[in-house]
């Protein structure tokens, strides 16, 4: 069977179809209102929109799942490119100390909230981690392993990069009324804020100091996402294993390409643009191909019943997040 899909020209139609829609979000994506959301969420809703009015493609299913699987663990592999190590353990050493209360607190205040509200767990324990370490992308890294479905992990990843946005728009609103230096806003956006683009689009018209120790507390949340994926691998095998079901969580073995990647973009003599072209260009866009591939699974029907409280539960862990690190950064 994996050898006649190989052989069908649907397959490839199937991927490319994915990535027209990629490339539709990606210069919609520049237009005065999809630019606060961008590219990736874009592609999304263009997806969405699309099953909901035509129907799933059926007959590129193989081409689509394939992006929506293959393609964006690839992605996420790529990903691993913007994260330097070197930097991330010479200089950003109580910062991860920072980052790893944020995403403790972010999981944890989205899950409690998410029983309070008798939120989906596993929709909510992904917004948790997309909230605490870094976007789509932490989304994308941990759905497989807490075995989520395709749906969840595109709402998911719709729901982080708009509030991310909302969020993004209010640090920049009240950044003149704040008593904190750049340095310390800048902080505060890298360890608080959802996507490592709205780290960016927050610290920068702050100055570049501001934009530079942001984006360096930000990778230290990346750089965390290695450990927090094999402590879920480990907690779901443990379930599973107690379970009556006795499944076997399957191993994140992207996540070693992505550490990979990590260790060549450090440490090996790789032309900066070649490293920037495959963590800026070449990554952002499979991962938009690969979220599309899962966003023509969502049902707007389903938004209402499973989306809403999750929502409700992210939102006020990030309300929660912001306040509780803004303090933290005046007491250490």
């Amino acid at each position: 069977m994996a050898k006649e899909k190989w052989k069908n020209p649907w397959f490839y139609l199937g991927i490319i179809f994915t990535f027209g829609i990629a490339a539709i979000g990606t210069m919609a994506a520049k237009l005065p209102v999809l630019s606060n959301i961008g590219a990736m969420l874009t592609a999304i809703i263009i997806a969405v929109i699309y099953r909901n009015v035509a129907g799933y493609p059926e007959k590129l299913r193989t081409g689509i799942q394939f992006s929506g699987y293959k393609i964006l663990r690839f992605a996420i592999i790529l990903y691993g490119f913007k994260l330097n190590i070197d930097v991330v353990l010479k200089e950003g050493g109580l910062l991860l100390v920072h980052d790893a209360l944020s995403i403790i607190l972010a999981i944890s205040l989205t899950l409690l909230f998410a029983k309070f509200f008798k939120a989906e767990k596993k929709l909510s324990l992904l917004l948790g981690v997309g909230t605490g370490v870094c976007g789509a992308a932490a989304i994308a890294a941990v759905s497989p392993i807490v075995e989520a479905d395709d749906e969840d992990t595109a709402i998911g990843a719709g729901i982080i990069a708009l509030v991310g946005t909302v969020f993004t728009v209010a640090y920049t609103l009240i950044r003149p009324f704040l008593p904190m230096s750049d340095a310390m806003f800048g902080i505060w956006s890298g360890i608080s804020l959802h996507e490592i683009a709205h780290v960016a689009a927050a610290a920068s018209p702050v100055g570049s100091d501001a934009l530079v120790i942001a984006l360096l507390a930000k990778l230290g949340r990346v750089f965390l996402l290695i450990p927090l994926s094999f402590i879920l691998s480990f907690i779901m095998r443990r379930k599973n294993k107690d379970g009556a079901a006795k499944k076997s969580a399957p191993f994140p073995w992207f996540l070693i390409g992505f550490l990979i990647a990590s260790i060549i973009g450090t440490y090996c003599n790789i032309p900066k643009s070649i490293i920037t072209t495959f963590s800026n260009v070449i990554g952002p866009f499979l991962l938009a191909s690969g979220m599309v591939g899962l966003g023509l699974n969502v049902h707007l029907s389903h938004l209402r019943t499973r989306a809403l409280r999750p929502l409700l539960s992210m939102f006020i862990a990030s309300i929660a997040l912001s306040i509780f690190s803004y303090f933290t950064i005046f007491l250490f």
